[in-house]
């Protein structure tokens, strides 16, 4: 009874920890403090799933914690490689204002 009274604390917790995160998410005020809310949300969530794993004795909610540890990893990295992209294009125009990017994906066209 201690044991499920100190889970159901610990996710409520957590819960109420994950809203200052999207906050962040949301507002920014920089890419980078986006990236890492995302990934700290992912991480909070991987704690719930865990939590409720030892909470309710059901083993396969720890292969749901793992595929979602990789796919929030995986997310991560694809808004990083995006970031980066955006970041390169907008430093190589202000560079060289002169040349017009043709193909990008700024414009729409592939």
């Amino acid at each position: 009874m201690l044991y499920h009274n100190l889970y159901i604390t610990l996710l409520v917790i957590l819960a109420i920890m994950l809203f200052p995160c999207l906050i962040r998410a949301v507002r920014g005020p920089r890419i980078a403090d986006r990236l890492v809310s995302v990934n700290m949300m992912g991480t909070m969530v991987m704690v719930m799933i865990a939590i409720l794993a030892l909470m309710l004795d059901e083993g396969y909610l720890v292969d749901i914690c793992l595929i979602y540890a990789m796919i929030s990893f995986l997310s991560v990295v694809v808004l990083s490689k995006v970031y980066i992209g955006i970041y390169e294009e907008k430093r190589h125009n202000a560079e060289h204002p002169e040349e017009k990017t043709e193909g990008g994906m700024s414009d729409g066209s592939f």
